[in-house]
């Protein structure tokens, strides 16, 4: 066998080949923006003045009909930029209504000065009592959500909860400005799971972290990137460690996989060997070994317990059927042949299992193979209950399996998705793939994160067939870390395409192989 590849460092990738944006954290931006902008010549006003514009052309394009709306407005810079959309909705002859949550007397700088345009210009209907009342008996067409910026974190107040929870409780839609009130922006936590539930969010200058990934899902509705003319510059001059993948990562001319030569044979794209399916779960090791057929492997053979032969390979006649035993499958041409393997879809934790666990992942561990591999769902607890390191496999925990690698709870993890994949990554080497609403996947310092995918994919075996896209993508690539951005992309792309076709309930991960095969061709 040849020498196992070296996963490429992030830092040498041409990111704008792959179409990855800058994401930021809320202390980079709240410590950059005024530099940037100074840079670029421009006074923070004018930059307010262009957020509240951006988000105000925002809501005309969302709500076209709109003739009324209610601007919810802090006493910070967020606030501020609820002044600017209600002076513009004013001037745009709708009815606006104004509630700020302080005294007029303990506005500030750039947000007083909003202040003083927006009353200069006509805006009457402005107050700082009985809030909560005037929420709930608002009967307009919009809501702006502009309590909060980016520096909120940890928990709203009690007065805060009150307004939040008015907000949403009226039937009016909301548009939230940069982020939904009560929203961490750097790491998308929410305490007591209480924000301002955004059917439209419009964040400025560049993406912040926390609106992609985690309990964001629930608040932020449609978002908008609204960069004001400084996102280009922004990113030139400020450090991005972590990358938003929106769009297919990949341009028109660029590749991913290995490109195919007319001689290719199955001999020359490689061999995926998938272990899994304990006594009583075919079904999963199934899933990622049929996933890693649709996605380009050559060749895929199964070890699974040897109840299950015939259920596994019943339909499919293109999966190879390997030793079930330990002890006989480590001689077996099966895994010999082998590129990647994948480890773990239906392992269980039986005496079985860890034996296969053993006999494959010890010799890797400690040097004396050099396999691939891609560790998945029983194969993580078996993991999590050693202290193996080892640069050549990419692990893919849920966030309940996250835990149990950490040693901590599923809170925990959710509380902050970013330092948990980083954590696990650093902690087990390789890569790590954090999963959910957002998946995030990360080398230990950087971070990707997915934008793809619906809840019509929390379903049974939907990560199965994750499992089995990375071990076909890895097998054609020599650049590990870019090829299971890919895999994560194009499986929520395919959930998203079923989805768009036949909605959302009742998805099978088995749905996903017919768009699959199209997806890993756009690469080819």
């Amino acid at each position: 066998m040849q020498g196992a590849k070296v996963f490429m460092s992030l830092p040498q990738l041409p990111l704008a080949k792959h179409n990855w944006q800058c994401t930021y954290s809320a202390k980079q931006v709240l410590q950059n923006e005024a530099l940037v902008a100074q840079h670029q010549g421009l006074a923070m006003f004018t930059l307010m003045s262009r957020a509240g514009g951006s988000a105000f052309e925002t809501l005309q394009q969302a709500w076209s009909k709109a003739q009324s709306i209610l601007v919810v407005c802090g006493k910070g810079n967020n606030g501020g930029d609820g002044f600017v959309i209600a002076r513009l909705a004013h001037l745009a002859n709708m009815q606006v209504k104004v509630l700020i949550t302080c005294d007029v007397e303990s506005l500030k700088g750039d947000a007083l000065l909003a202040y003083q345009n927006m009353v200069s210009a006509g805006v009457t209907e402005v107050t700082t009592d009985h809030l909560v009342e005037q929420i709930t008996s608002f009967s307009g067409d919009i809501i702006v959500d502009a309590l909060f910026g980016i520096g909120f974190y940890g928990a709203l107040t009690s007065s805060m909860e009150e307004l939040v929870t008015a907000i949403n409780a009226n039937t009016a839609p909301v548009l939230s400005v940069d982020i939904p009130s009560g929203l961490c922006a750097t790491t998308g936590a929410v305490e007591e799971a209480l924000a301002v539930i955004a059917d439209v969010t419009v964040t400025f200058i560049v993406y912040k972290q926390g609106l992609l990934t985690g309990q964001a899902a629930n608040f932020v509705g449609e978002l908008i990137l609204a960069d004001l003319s400084l996102g280009e510059s922004f990113e030139q001059q400020v450090t991005c460690h972590h990358y938003f993948q929106k769009a297919f990562p990949l341009n028109n001319n660029s590749s991913i996989l290995t490109k195919r030569l007319k001689t290719s044979h199955k001999g020359t794209i490689g061999q995926v060997l998938a272990v899994g399916g304990g006594e009583g779960m075919p079904g999963a090791i199934r899933l990622a070994s049929e996933a890693a057929l649709r996605c380009g492997a050559a060749l895929v053979a199964v070890s699974c317990h040897q109840d299950n032969q015939a259920l596994v390979f019943n339909g499919r006649p293109e999966l190879m059927l390997a030793p079930s035993q330990a002890s006989k499958l480590a001689g077996a041409s099966a895994l010999i042949n082998a590129k990647v393997l994948l480890v773990g879809p239906g392992l269980g934790q039986t005496d079985w299992s860890q034996a296969l666990f053993d006999s494959l992942i010890i010799p890797i561990v400690n040097g004396k193979k050099n396999e691939n591999i891609v560790l998945d769902a029983d194969a993580l607890t078996l993991l999590a209950k050693t202290d193996y390191v080892c640069s050549r496999w990419v692990l893919t925990p849920h966030p309940k399996e996250a835990a149990m690698l950490l040693g901590c709870d599923t809170a925990k993890v959710e509380a902050n998705r970013f330092h948990a994949v980083k954590a696990i990554a650093k902690k087990y080497g390789g890569i790590c793939v954090l999963k959910g609403a957002g998946s995030l996947i990360s080398d230990g310092e950087t971070v990707v994160i997915n934008g793809t995918g619906n809840a019509g994919m929390a379903s049974g075996g939907m990560g199965d067939v994750l499992s089995g896209i990375i071990a076909a993508l890895i097998l054609q690539t020599e650049d590990y870390f870019v090829a299971t951005c890919f895999a994560v992309y194009i499986h929520g792309a395919a959930g998203d395409i079923i989805a768009a076709r036949q909605g959302q309930r009742g998805i099978l991960a088995s749905d996903l192989f017919a768009p699959l095969q199209r997806l890993v061709n756009q690469n080819t």
